[in-house]
């Protein structure tokens, strides 16, 4: 690259850099072009988004080295990038992010922000984030529905330490609470005074044969969060089998499952579901109905 340039001119370099490298992408950028410019801002101090309205930004040598550094660790580990810088952003709110938990990157989160969820949270909601991981999902939910109180489990107690982090970091201590465990054996005992209105979950749903071939960007995130198994049910089967002695009647489950709408359809096709649309489809995210459960 060169040494005096603008911001607008390091990105066309960065971008053309990466694509070259021939990665993969899906840990919060789509491409080679808003990866680039995520490395930029961040390098900058800026919101990812912000950087696009930053064109004229003189880069500095200073800066165009921790850019390269990064780029260049990029290419070379085929970590993603979330890991790299530390940091992920999902729905313009960031979040601590390292290798104890996968990037966060669930479709849910547009649910949440834009206010498709609301049906199922009446004043006082209470909400289970299932398979929490960095705990974005349960921050997101907090911060967009301040009056709800959020309960978020995870099996890793790594991840839930990631978890912890974010929530600090958000000042949502007092509207979060986390579990350890695995699913609902994390919880107390279900009663009449600790159901949930709404359960969400991203649960591991990578087929077996998916799996295999997954990109090694992919393969860097723990496998515990990923795979489910052959069919890719092995969890959501789980959850489907305890979900409704936690809901309250009239609650919801919504449960993302990426690709696999054939194969979820294949092993509930007794379970009447609604799709939910968001930005990758209407076949990624769904709600089962608690009385249907």
């Amino acid at each position: 690259m060169n040494t005096d340039l603008t911001l607008e001119v390091c990105w066309q370099e960065l971008t053309e850099k990466l694509d070259l490298a021939g990665l993969s992408y899906g840990h919060g950028a789509i491409d080679a072009q808003s990866e680039a410019l995520w490395i930029i801002a961040t390098a900058l101090g800026f919101p990812p988004e912000d950087a696009a309205e930053a064109l004229d930004t003189i880069i500095t040598p200073e800066l165009l080295t921790q850019i390269n550094a990064w780029a260049l660790e990029r290419i070379t580990t085929r970590k993603p990038l979330a890991y790299i810088l530390g940091e992920a952003w999902l729905m313009g709110i960031p979040f601590y992010c390292d290798e104890r938990s996968i990037v966060p990157r669930s479709f849910i989160a547009e649910l949440i922000v834009d206010g498709h969820l609301e049906p199922w949270l009446p004043p006082s909601a209470k909400v289970l984030d299932l398979c929490t991981g960095n705990g974005s999902l349960a921050i997101l939910m907090a911060l967009s529905c301040p009056d709800v109180e959020v309960s978020g489990s995870d099996i890793s107690m790594q991840a839930l330490s990631l978890a912890a982090k974010n929530i600090d970091r958000h000042n949502l201590s007092e509207q979060i609470e986390i579990h350890q465990g695995d699913l609902f054996e994390s919880l107390p005992s279900p009663n009449e005074e600790n159901l949930f209105d709404l359960i969400i979950c991203n649960p591991p749903y990578v087929n077996a044969t998916s799996m295999a071939t997954l990109p090694p960007e992919y393969h860097a995130e723990p496998e515990i969060s990923l795979a489910g198994g052959i069919d890719g049910m092995d969890i959501v089967r789980k959850i489907i089998a305890n979900a409704k002695d936690y809901l309250k009647p009239e609650g919801a489950l919504v449960l993302e499952i990426g690709n696999e709408a054939k194969n979820f359809s294949d092993a509930f096709p007794e379970i009447p579901v609604t799709w939910l649309e968001v930005s990758a489809g209407d076949d990624q995210v769904l709600l089962i109905q608690a009385e249907d459960l």
